[in-house]
């Protein structure tokens, strides 16, 4: 029942990192990417502390350490997909990054010696199949192809860093939820974030890279709380307190089902459209998700 109740509520997870697609596109009208990223985590952090402030008198080095460890990646992994995006495509930004996927499993083997089952192979593969087809934005995976192996380029190579970067954040939080006191992490992951967001933001701005910019729109205040309070804080909490009773390839297929929501939000906020093709990529999500679940029931 527990492993159950984990599953559904990282399922939840991918249901409000889903929503922040189209609400962070509208406001880079009047942020940078960057400071969003800053001013994101940064208040997540302040608005913690009041709840979190006994268990932080608490804290070890050894928690200190894994939590600075969570959040290196975790910003490290925002930094790639933010830069990344700015210099490439959406549609090929959303697939490469899906592909964290298939480092999971390649991780959990190397990291904690523990072996994919081969349903949850299976499931990947049906995953990634799906994930072109979302990610293709019309009727032909060839074209899709075609256009991904034509001009890969820098912000290519650094959305692929970032799915790397977010695999080894999902088997380290397997690894350090099972030895050390979760929220304690999910202060210390926050805090990294969100002063990387700053000093990446001062970086570019003074390098002339990314111009500082900051307009206060209601658009922007409500993409700022959301993603604070709920993307940031709240899915921080459960993907650190139930993941653990979860595999990191099996949080992974979860995790996969965040490019659906995504979609249904860009389609109610953007008016943006999923095409037939599309659909039927999300059909092959689910349908590895579901294999995925069927058969760990068995094997279990």
């Amino acid at each position: 029942m527990k492993k159950y109740f984990g599953e559904t509520a990282l399922l939840f997870n991918t249901l409000i990192w889903g929503g922040t697609f189209a609400l962070i596109k509208n406001a880079f009208t009047d942020i940078s990417p960057t400071l969003f990223v800053g001013i994101r985590f940064g208040l997540a952090t302040l608005l913690i502390i009041p709840f979190i402030y006994p268990r932080l008198k608490l804290i070890d080095k050894q928690t200190l350490l894994a939590g600075s460890i969570l959040g290196i990646f975790y910003f490290s992994g925002f930094a790639a997909q933010t830069i990344g995006l700015n210099l490439t495509t959406a549609t090929k930004s959303g697939f490469i990054t899906g592909t964290f996927v298939i480092f999971i499993p390649i991780l959990q083997l190397i990291i904690e010696r523990r072996k994919p089952k081969w349903f949850n192979l299976i499931s990947i593969v049906l995953v990634l199949i799906g994930l072109v087809m979302l990610s293709s934005g019309g009727d032909n995976v060839f074209d899709f192809f075609k256009q991904l192996g034509s001009d890969f380029n820098l912000g290519d190579l650094l959305t692929l860093i970032c799915a790397l970067l977010f695999a080894f954040q999902v088997v380290y939080v397997d690894v350090f939820t099972k030895k050390y006191d979760y929220l304690p992490m999910v202060f210390v992951q926050l805090l990294i974030t969100g002063i990387g967001g700053f000093i990446l933001s001062f970086i570019f701005s003074f390098t002339s890279l990314e111009p500082i910019k900051f307009v206060l729109t209601s658009n922007l205040i409500f993409a700022i709380l959301y993603t604070s309070i709920f993307a940031s804080i709240l899915a921080t909490i459960i993907q650190l307190k139930y993941q653990k009773v979860v595999s990191p390839t099996k949080a992974g297929i979860i995790y996969s089902i965040e490019p659906i929501f995504a979609a249904v939000f860009a389609y109610f906020i953007l008016s943006e459209k999923i095409s037939n093709f599309g659909l039927i990529g999300c059909g092959l999500i689910f349908l590895g998700l579901i294999i995925s679940e069927v058969f760990s029931s068995k094997d279990e």
